[in-house]
This record gives structure tokens, C-alpha cells and sequence, in this order.
């Protein structure tokens, strides 16, 4: 039978040897080593082509260069009070005061029989005018915010349909005024039209 053995001979390689977490790291700097010389070196083979060097000071030729630069097609600006003029009239800022102003100096007569050329006109305010109906609800729905009430309407214009923002029929010029300063207050530019 074999003799046995003491514990100090379990150990096989005991201190003497370089421990497996050295080897390890050293496995791993190597690795390193050889990919920063592959990755560094210029001109080690052909397994990559150069690429082309671009000259700094090389200019394009003039022609070419005016060849390329072509004006932009001109796109068509709609404004949304370009909309059916025939039937519609933008009132500007100065001219929707004066009138205002007007109207509320002198109050109409109490119990007129008869009402003025001015009761067939209808007094509206437009926000906005999209293409798209999203676009309409969303302002519509920020108007709401406000305290004023506005509707959509849609039209057919030019081959495709607009969507309208408006608000009214408003009695007068004066409340034609006190609302679109009430709207630009909150940042909402709009346009007073009078409309027959």
C-alpha cells in the first residue's frame, strides 16, 4: 500500500509559479498591443486602400459652380383673406377703429322703424385659414380657451378644400373691435371682414 502523503504536497505549483489573474491580464495587454499596432499603422500591406487626400486650397471651377446654384421654384403664398373676395371684405385696423368710434359717439335712434344699410352687412372675425382640418380644431379649441366661441367652416377653394376660423356674426364694428383686441391679448392675430 502507498504511503501517505502530508498536506504541504496537495499544493502543486505553491508560490513558486505566476498566479492565473496575472496571466490573465497580461493575455489582456498583449491583446491590446497588437490591436493599437494594427489599427496605428500607415502603410502595412495592401488590405486598405488608401483613401484620396482632398487638395485644401483646390477651388471648383466657376462655371460649374454657377450651374449649380439654381433659383428655387417659386411657391405659391395663400392668404387666407384672399378667400372668396367677391363676397368678402377685409376691413383694416385703422378703418375697423374709425368705425368703432364712430358707432359708439353716435348710438342709433331708439325705436327706428326702418334699419340701416349697415344691418345686411354681418360683422366676422377669421383666425385662421388651413388646409388642413387638425390645424383648424386645434386653433379653434385654443380660441376656446379665451372665453370667445369660433367654428370651422370649410370651403371649396382653388381645387381643394380650406378650413376657416371664425367667429361672429358680431353686431357692430365696436364688438367687432373689443373681440379681436381681446384676441391679440392672447397672442391670436385675426382679421375683421365684412361680409354681404
Amino acid at each position: 500500500m502507498m504511503a501517505r502523503k502530508g498536506k504541504h504536497q496537495a499544493r502543486r505549483n505553491g508560490s513558486r509559479g505566476i498566479p492565473g489573474w496575472a496571466m490573465l491580464l497580461l493575455g489582456l495587454l498583449a491583446g491590446l498591443l497588437i490591436a493599437a499596432v494594427y489599427l496605428l499603422r500607415d502603410d502595412w500591406g495592401e488590405d486598405h486602400p488608401s483613401l484620396p487626400r482632398p487638395d485644401p486650397e483646390a477651388r471648383p471651377p466657376a462655371a460649374a459652380a454657377r450651374e449649380e446654384v439654381a433659383p428655387e421654384p417659386r411657391r405659391t403664398k395663400y392668404d387666407f383673406y384672399d378667400v372668396l373676395r367677391e363676397r368678402e371684405v377685409v376691413i383694416p385696423d385703422a378703418e375697423l377703429d374709425a368705425q368703432a368710434r364712430a358707432e359708439t359717439a353716435t348710438p342709433p335712434p331708439p325705436g327706428s322703424a326702418e334699419p340701416p344699410a349697415e344691418a345686411q352687412v354681418r360683422y366676422l372675425l377669421q383666425a385662421g385659414a388651413f388646409r388642413s382640418a387638425a390645424d383648424a380644431e386645434a386653433l379653434k379649441a385654443r380660441i376656446a380657451l379665451t372665453g370667445e366661441v369660433a367654428r370651422v367652416e370649410s370651403a371649396q377653394i382653388e381645387g381643394g378644400m380650406i378650413h376657416r376660423v371664425r367667429l361672429g356674426p358680431y353686431p357692430n364694428a365696436a364688438a367687432l373691435a373689443r373681440a379681436k383686441q381681446a384676441l391679440a391679448g392672447h397672442g391670436i392675430e385675426a382679421i375683421a371682414i365684412k361680409a354681404r
